[in-house]
């Protein structure tokens, strides 16, 4: 638990200094009216804790908090009312994920992976024919795990140390190699910045003009071949890197219950996405702040 005392009062504090600094990233709300009792970095720092400690239930979350933690945080807000607090930060916190990502040595590194994995919504057909998530949650196929699944694909680009670099949330069914290039095309301040990045993908991103448009970006994709294609250099080095894929995504599934998010509006499981991400992301940090090995899992944050 001090671990992650640690980690809380390290990040309130910069997110406190960056939101003094920044203004605009806090929420939008009246110049006139009252001043949250829970301020934006509270918020933000609570969010994290929830999700480094395993939390899915809101409820369950607002009742440990008050009976755990009051001396961190003097004012807690009902269930209802950290929902939205939640939902209205989701900009907030997509952006300091960013931030604190670029503050740590991993952020660097010249090679990315790149893959996508399930977020299931809903299991029952009752379900998914009342969700409002329907219109955007679709039917899709999970090779790896051999089960058909409906929800959403989140999409990410990670450094090799497992630190989040950029991030989108589609259907299930979306291409995952248009989602790619779209994501890369709307960072442009990366393509600026990282010209001859190599990105390591499965053999799924193969098609030959998907390679050229992301050579025109500025990057070098790798993958292992096909079958039918001549063996590429560094085919060797797949495998293991194959298994650093699969443990970031075991990261957000096992540890920080990516598939538990339990939202149920658009909004709701972009919030629970992103403060998952962000989780993530601020464990990293704290761990490259402190001058610690990079961290294989969030157990050290275990309560």
């Amino acid at each position: 638990m001090n671990n992650l005392d640690s980690l809380a009062t390290a990040l309130y504090v910069t997110v406190d200094d960056l939101i003094k600094e920044h203004p605009h990233l806090a929420p939008w709300r009246p110049r006139i009216g009252f001043k949250p009792a829970l301020t934006d970095a509270e918020l933000v720092t609570l969010a994290v804790m929830q999700g480094l400690l395993g939390f899915t239930s809101e409820h369950r979350w607002i009742r440990y908090a008050r009976a755990h933690l009051r001396s961190m945080f003097p004012y807690l807000p009902r269930q209802s009312g950290y929902n939205k607090r939640l939902r209205a930060a989701t900009g907030l916190m997509r952006t300091l994920a960013r931030l604190l990502a670029e503050r740590t040595s991993t952020w660097a590194d010249d090679v990315w992976v790149v893959d996508s994995t399930p977020v299931e919504c809903a299991r029952s057909r009752e379900t998914t024919k009342r969700s409002d998530l329907a219109g955007w949650a679709q039917y899709g196929y999970c090779a790896s795990h051999s089960r058909f699944f409906w929800g959403l694909r989140l999409h990410l680009v990670c450094t090799l140390s497992g630190l989040p670099v950029a991030w989108a949330r589609t259907g299930a069914k979306a291409d995952e190699r248009e989602t790619m290039i779209d994501l890369l095309a709307a960072a442009p301040d990366l393509r600026a910045a990282r010209a001859g990045q190599t990105i390591i993908a499965d053999r799924n991103y193969y098609p030959k003009h998907f390679q050229s448009q992301l050579r025109e970006q500025g990057f070098h994709l790798l993958r292992p071949r096909r079958k039918g294609e001549p063996a590429t250099p560094g085919t060797t080095l797949f495998r293991p890197l194959r298994q650093v894929i699969e443990s970031i995504n075991q990261t957000f599934k096992a540890q920080l219950d990516l598939e538990r998010h339990n939202g149920r509006t658009p909004q709701g499981v972009c919030a629970r996405v992103t403060q998952r991400i962000l989780a993530l992301t601020a464990a990293i940090w704290h761990n490259d702040q402190q001058r610690q090995p990079v961290l294989r899992s969030l157990t050290a944050y275990d309560h």
